[in-house]
């Protein structure tokens, strides 16, 4: 599907070049409220250019806020300020609103697209840098998770990944003893591996069969008829995120 010619929301140079665009107008804005709480902000200034730069990452969605999420996890990388208010892109990052997911579940499952589900939550139950995830009920009556891909992701990988070689390429040039060419290809990889919701679907239904005898280790089960190119839905399964468990006994954390 994403690479059929009629795509939409394939790789394309027009959808790179508005990600560039989009990137530097929410960058920039970040930048003057940097400025501005540098000049008057006091001793708060620091908190409120690290919300600053928050929400500008939080609206680009993509790989610069999964970039974010990573250099909040390094200990000690960041001001304090700046590590918190990162941190929230992991757990509070911001949702789209419904007018994107009726687009999305349109496009994806068809106009009667609500027939198929007994339920469907209108807010998402968690956001992330490239998709967010709603609440619903299959037609069989088993609660699950719907995954929905965020619009143009495709071109804002690869215009953000380009972005990134740039900004590497300034370190490599201060430091000769930095080459993050490798680092940037795995990046990439990896990114692009998390766009093909169908890979994601197949690796699920693998594991899932793979530790069918291990009643400890829990995977979900993907459902192929809500699934689709940038839709993928799954048996719902409540957790915690692994900073939940950093402070947890020894023997919780080896499990």
């Amino acid at each position: 599907m994403a690479d059929d010619i009629r795509d939409p929301e394939r790789d394309r140079f027009s959808g790179r070049l508005s990600r560039f665009a989009k990137v530097g107008a929410g960058l920039s804005g970040a930048a003057v409220s940097y400025g501005a709480n540098s000049l008057f902000g006091g001793d708060s200034a620091d908190a409120r250019n690290a919300k600053a730069l928050r929400a500008a990452l939080g609206g680009l969605k993509g790989p610069l806020m999964k970039a974010a999420q990573m250099f909040a996890t390094v200990p000690d990388l960041l001001p304090p300020e700046f590590a918190a208010e990162l941190a929230e892109l992991q757990t509070n990052a911001p949702a789209m609103g419904w007018p994107f997911v009726r687009r999305r579940m349109a496009a994806e499952l068809g106009p009667d697209w609500q027939s198929k589900f007994q339920s469907f939550e209108h807010e998402a139950a968690h956001a992330a840098s490239l998709g967010q995830v709603h609440r619903a009920v299959a037609p069989d009556g088993r609660a699950i998770a719907v995954k929905l891909q965020y619009p143009d992701m495709q071109s804002a990988v690869e215009s953000d990944l380009g972005q990134l070689r740039s900004l590497f390429a300034l370190f490599k040039r201060m430091d000769g003893s930095i080459d993050p060419t490798q680092m940037i290809e795995e990046i990439g990889d990896r990114l692009r591996e998390e766009l093909d919701y169908g890979r994601e679907a197949k690796l699920m239904a693998l594991y899932g069969g793979f530790f069918s005898g291990r009643p400890e280790i829990r995977v979900p089960e993907p459902l192929a008829s809500l699934s689709m190119g940038r839709l993928l839905s799954m048996t719902w399964m409540d957790g915690q995120g692994l900073l939940a468990f950093k402070d947890a006994p020894q023997e919780t954390r080896d499990r």
